[in-house]
């Protein structure tokens, strides 16, 4: 992924697969296996997969002009700052997972928010002692990462030049795009929280505070002086230029948090990405601040000790066992996942087999655990929802896995005069609640508690699954706490049950909700035996909205799968 790389895409390919392609007719028969439903994309080259089709085409573009992954991924992640404004954003934070076919070496990469210095518990707590400001509003934002991020990504790893990944977005804000029935829905759904700020009413509603319809053209002028702003001055634009000082300007108008030196002291960081194993298969997600990294791991640990393959996909074995395993990985996630830099994370402990094995042993087959009833175990003793997702892989076998949020639908639902977009709520991602309960108790404050600088823990989770060194399966989800089981559902859909992933996409999915009632939430499509099964074991089923919005990625020998989910309209796998 270097710029020095000068090998003939169809060399690199070669040498990214380093397997030899099958005969044609068990290649044609694999494509043309009419016993699956549902088929992927299929490429011979690079592809990117995403839940916005402009951010999709946009980065099969850029690797046609000899763009890598890296390259892809940030002219998509601006372009969705523009045509995803509940989730794509530069107000906003997340994680870049990177797998380089040179030398096989894979980075992670927190732009994860930090809380500014002003950010203290007390200043959430109103005149009637509850917790105020940190959902919504202006005070709900932290010092955004996205731009950090990306530009040190492209910075170490790109090859196309700053400038020419930024262009299309800016086209896009500046000209405008046309709404689709389901972008206008979520404008509609979201009025109120847009219209918290003038500046975002402004763009987003009518004057006479209706949303902006279907087939009516969305344009954001600012949007397009901030991306130019960063296109000409990098990072430093967004961190110490003109887009940080109309952003300290407006803070300060409005009671915000937020200040300039907040902005300029702001680093993302590379992390060694969290390593395990799923049957033969080598797991890469993201280490802590990401809790979800290594809930997935722990999850996989858990069920690598049964025979899911027996059990059948969507049996009532099958989900009691994701069901209690997700209790268990929960827990130990809730009690140690945090900022590494505010303390210390049993990381081993999270990707130890022995304790995979230990937590397995409590899940009784024929009776579910309480949800309450479910503890922490003692990991330390083996220590040696609304968000979006896109996948990338190019010719030469860089694959790049990313996921980023401004936490609620729309954020904050303010927007800075000036800077054209939405900032995050990411200051509600600290276990305030349970920091103050401890306060007034006299005990310490969780793991996640909201310290100045520190960054909130989060279920984003890009991940990967490598053979023989090389990524086979690219993936990752928005969904909030749902984000670690939709993954790990993917992994076991393909792995453990032998889908394609647009079978592995499509099939029902379920989340077991960790509160003190438990309700197991199910999507549409299992069947009503199962769902008795489960009752009678003691679980919660509930049937509600779908769960999560994969994008996957599935490297073969001599070509690429692509799967864009189809839960939330406008996604696309689009090849190079």
């Amino acid at each position: 992924m270097r710029r020095p790389s000068t090998l003939s895409a169809a060399a690199l390919l070669a040498a990214c697969l380093a397997i030899a392609a099958p005969p044609a007719p068990a290649q044609t028969r694999q494509l043309l296996n009419y016993e699956e439903i549902h088929k992927p994309v299929v490429a011979d080259g690079g592809m990117v997969v995403s839940q916005s089709d402009h951010a999709s085409r946009i980065g099969a573009e850029v690797l046609r002009e000899g763009g890598n992954a890296v390259d892809a991924s940030v002219a998509m992640a601006f372009a969705m700052a523009v045509t995803l404004p509940r989730a794509g954003n530069i107000g906003g934070d997340g994680y870049m997972l990177v797998q380089l076919a040179d030398g096989g070496r894979a980075v992670a990469i927190d732009f994860r928010s930090m809380a500014p210095a002003l950010a203290t518990l007390d200043a959430y707590i109103g005149e009637d002692g509850t917790l105020q400001g940190h959902a919504a509003g202006i005070r709900a934002a932290g010092v955004p990462g996205t731009v950090a991020g990306l530009a040190l990504a492209h910075g170490k790893y790109g090859r196309l030049p700053w400038k020419r990944l930024l262009q299309p977005a800016i086209r896009l804000a500046a000209d405008g795009m046309v709404l689709s029935r389901d972008e206008a829905f979520a404008l509609d759904w979201g009025r109120e929280r847009l219209a918290r700020s003038a500046a975002g009413a402004k763009v987003f509603l009518h004057p006479d505070g209706s949303a902006l319809r279907a087939g009516e053209r969305l344009v954001q002028a600012d949007l397009a002086w901030s991306l130019r702003q960063i296109a000409e001055h990098g990072a430093d634009a967004f961190y110490r230029g003109e887009i940080a000082e109309r952003l300290d300007a407006g803070m300060r108008a409005h009671g915000g948090l937020l200040r300039k030196t907040d902005l300029a002291a702001y680093r993302a960081i590379e992390r060694e990405p969290l390593h395990s194993r799923y049957r033969g298969h080598v797991l890469l997600t993201m280490p802590p601040s990401s809790g979800g990294g290594p809930g997935i791991a722990m999850t996989l640990n858990i069920l690598e000790q049964f025979d899911l393959a027996a059990m059948g996909a969507g049996s009532a074995d099958s989900l009691h066992l994701l069901a209690e395993a997700t209790k268990l990985a929960w827990r130990d996630r809730r009690a140690h996942a945090n900022d590494p830099a505010a303390a210390p994370v049993p990381l081993q402990g999270f990707v130890s087999k022995a304790y995979g094995a230990s937590r397995a042993a409590t899940i009784a087959m024929d009776r579910a655990t309480p949800a309450a009833h479910v503890a922490a175990g003692d990991i330390w003793a083996h220590e040696g929802r609304e968000t979006t997702h896109f996948s990338v892989v190019d010719d030469e076998g860089n694959a790049v896995s990313t996921t980023y949020t401004i936490g609620a639908d729309f954020g904050s639902g303010v927007m800075i005069e000036g800077t054209g977009f939405l900032l995050g709520n990411l200051i509600g991602n600290f276990s305030l609640q349970a920091q103050l309960d401890a306060v007034r108790e006299g005990r310490e404050p969780p793991a996640n508690a909201l310290r100045p600088g520190s960054r909130p823990v989060s279920s984003m989770a890009p991940t990967m699954l490598l053979r023989d060194g090389r990524p086979w399966l690219v993936t990752g989800s928005p969904g909030g706490n749902t984000i670690p089981g939709t993954i790990v559902q993917m992994i076991v859909n393909v792995v453990d049950f032998g889908m394609n992933i647009a079978e592995a996409t499509a099939f029902p999915r379920m989340h077991q909700q960790v509160t003190t009632r438990g309700e197991l939430d199910v999507e549409r499509g299992f069947s009503p035996d199962t769902l008795r099964i489960l009752r009678e074991r003691g679980h919660l089923p509930e049937q509600g909205e779908t769960i999560g919005s994969t994008q996957t990625l599935l490297l073969e020998p001599g070509r690429v799968e692509g799967a864009a989910d189809p839960r939330r309209p406008g996604a696309s796998a689009v090849a190079r």
